[in-house]
């Protein structure tokens, strides 16, 4: 007997695990969950389109629904381009790159993305020893548990590509869910979104069980 429950799919954000929809809570009656984790580009000239393609061949189940977090909503808007999805969700993100605020706009067009210190990230254990004060401990260890890609080439290719997305206006059949605190991408640019009070960025650890709710009552269950 085919299953009935809804499947859904979750990408994490630029160069995180998928841990960081741990505390997200839905029906196992419901739903059935699957976690994709980030694949490496072939190439630095690879088309976030071509990545977006292998990427939605990790989707093995029909009509699925897709949930992506910051880059991760980017990409999983990118993947529903190429399967049939019930419904794309998007956290902490944007539906396209005119919610992009100026200052990322600037960065595109001065260039300066290249500057990003990517072996920072690579090299979280020794970047540790320099953590002074508890909020800073606190945010390296929150980094270190949860970016799991520190693959230069990926983190130099994802930047590059939040920077230069080219989708000029939001697919059809998409929910967007954004903190009303989010500094990355802040919600005054940001149009047709459920806010979240006091979300942050980094809502979807902190903002879980309002986060579960309000997916769990657009898809009508």
């Amino acid at each position: 007997m085919k299953s009935t429950k809804i499947h859904i799919y979750f990408v994490p954000g630029l160069a995180a695990s998928s841990k960081i929809f741990e505390y997200l809570q839905f029906s196992e009656t419901k739903f059935e969950l699957h976690y994709i984790e980030w694949l490496l580009p072939l190439s630095e000239k690879e088309t976030i389109e071509n990545y977006a393609k292998r990427m939605a061949n990790l989707v093995t189940e029909e009509n699925p629904v897709i949930i992506g977090v910051s880059f991760g909503g980017i990409m999983a808007q990118e993947m529903s381009k190429h399967i049939s999805t019930k419904k794309t969700i998007i956290i902490s993100s944007v539906k396209s790159k005119n919610e992009l605020p100026k200052r990322l706009r600037a960065i595109q067009k001065t260039k300066a993305y290249k500057l990003f210190p990517t072996k920072a990230i690579t090299n979280l254990e020794n970047f540790s020893i320099y953590a002074f004060g508890d909020f800073a401990k606190k945010r390296v260890a929150l980094y270190k548990e949860y970016l799991s890609v520190r693959d230069t080439n990926y983190l130099t290719w994802a930047i590059y590509n939040v920077l230069h997305w080219q989708q000029d206006k939001p697919i059809e059949n998409i929910l967007h869910i954004h903190g009303v605190d989010d500094c990355i991408f802040p919600i005054k640019h940001i149009k047709n979104c459920i806010a979240i009070e006091k979300g942050t960025h980094i809502m979807i650890i902190d903002k879980a069980k309002t986060i579960s709710e309000i997916i769990t009552n657009s898809l009508n269950c």
